[in-house]
């Protein structure tokens, strides 16, 4: 069984062209710095798992478990040495996808900026399609 991890926030990215890319979601530097640090002390996962639940009060938000097994359904992106698996019904939601770390004074947390999105809600948290 998986456990819950952190909170995310996704963007709507407007203008933004889908990017032909070998994985249905990229990571920058700063999330796969902390997906290791997240999954350092942790041996018996093999890395983290991105699905996406009907919650919220725009329809739709992303979550994120530590995974200690892939399902024959997930997608996996293997970048820079850490394993990101995206769940079946998720996998459309994150083509052209960039998933980055960002620290704040208010908030620590994993961003989506996905130019899928049609909108979200004003914490940013759900968004629909």
């Amino acid at each position: 069984m998986s456990a819950s991890m952190v909170r995310a926030t996704v963007r709507a990215v407007s203008k933004r062209k889908l990017l032909a890319t070998r994985a249905a979601l990229t990571l920058t530097p700063a999330a796969v710095n902390k997906i290791r640090v997240l999954l350092q002390d942790k041996p018996e996962y093999i890395g983290l798992k991105v699905g996406v639940r009907t919650r919220g009060c725009n329809g739709l938000t992303y979550t994120l478990d530590y995974t200690k097994e892939k399902a024959t359904s997930d997608e996996e992106v293997l970048q820079d040495g850490v394993t990101v698996f995206i769940e079946k019904k998720a996998q459309l939601t994150l083509l052209g996808t960039e998933m980055d770390f960002v620290n704040s004074k208010l908030s620590s947390e994993f961003v989506f900026n996905n130019p899928n999105i049609k909108g979200t809600c004003g914490c940013g948290e759900s968004f629909n399609m």
